[in-house]
């Protein structure tokens, strides 16, 4: 049964551990593929829970009253999530690591000409690496615009009275009226990926998100997704969420 010999982080070859039984490629009896970890636990349960704060922050942020402060305390969370996802790609599992999926010149390149390599048909391609990183660069910028706006209803953002009250104005602003829109449309086209992967490319990528494997015709390294690594993952994000309370408070 094939398993990789080595792994790749930032143009470094290193041994691979000995895989453990979440990361064996295991052989599909019935499709005749290779079931490969691709998302460890740590990067799914950051993706589903980002899922379940943008809900809970849209139904927060139009209740209005002391709604509003949920709101806040959400958006608080998500930039503990977020900072924990930088973290995580440097040092998480294979396929959720930015040096694997970073779309360079040379990646796109090779993409749009065609055909697909191995490596493009798990993980992120290059094109959906650009909409992951305009969704991270979007949030962070929603977060922190909300933390420093004054809705004028009685909710205040904890970072606005380090601002001017030009500077509190135009954050309210942006994160009223264009924040929340650009954010939306990215969601939307998200949302399109999925489907348009489901029904014209057969792969099911919500799938993956939600036991970790992808099904796969040929052989490619696993993400380590071990006691260890959710251990590490664990450690990172209560200092993230610890770190952001400490600053900004919930």
């Amino acid at each position: 049964m094939p398993t990789a010999a080595s792994d790749s982080s930032f143009g470094l070859r290193v041994p691979l551990p000995r895989p453990r039984a979440a990361e064996v490629q295991v052989q599909d009896a019935q499709a005749g593929m290779l079931r490969v970890r691709i998302w460890d636990l740590p990067t799914r349960v950051f993706h589903w829970s980002l899922a379940c704060a943008l809900v809970g922050m849209t139904v927060t942020g139009y209740g209005g009253g002391a709604w509003m402060e949920w709101h806040g305390r959400i958006g608080s969370f998500v930039l503990a999530l977020l900072l924990f996802r930088v973290v995580w790609g440097c040092v998480g599992g294979r396929w959720s690591r930015f040096a694997t999926f970073l779309p360079t010149p040379a990646r796109l390149k090779r993409y749009l000409q065609g055909p697909e390599t191995p490596d493009q048909q798990v993980g992120h391609s290059p094109i959906a690496a650009l909409s992951v990183l305009a969704m991270l660069l979007v949030l962070f910028a929603q977060v922190f615009t909300g933390l420093a706006s004054d809705d004028g209803g009685g909710y205040t953002g904890p970072l606005n009275e380090y601002l001017s009250s030009a500077a509190g104005l135009a954050a309210t602003a942006l994160h009223k009226n264009v924040g929340q829109w650009l954010l939306l449309a990215l969601v939307l086209l998200h949302i399109a990926a999925i489907a348009f992967y489901r029904v014209v490319r057969r792969r099911k990528l919500v799938q993956a998100m939600l036991d970790g494997d992808q099904r796969v015709q040929f052989c490619v390294p696993p993400s380590r997704d071990d006691a260890r690594s959710r251990a590490l993952a664990a450690v990172v994000f209560g200092v993230c969420l610890m770190g952001v309370g400490s600053v900004i408070g919930f």
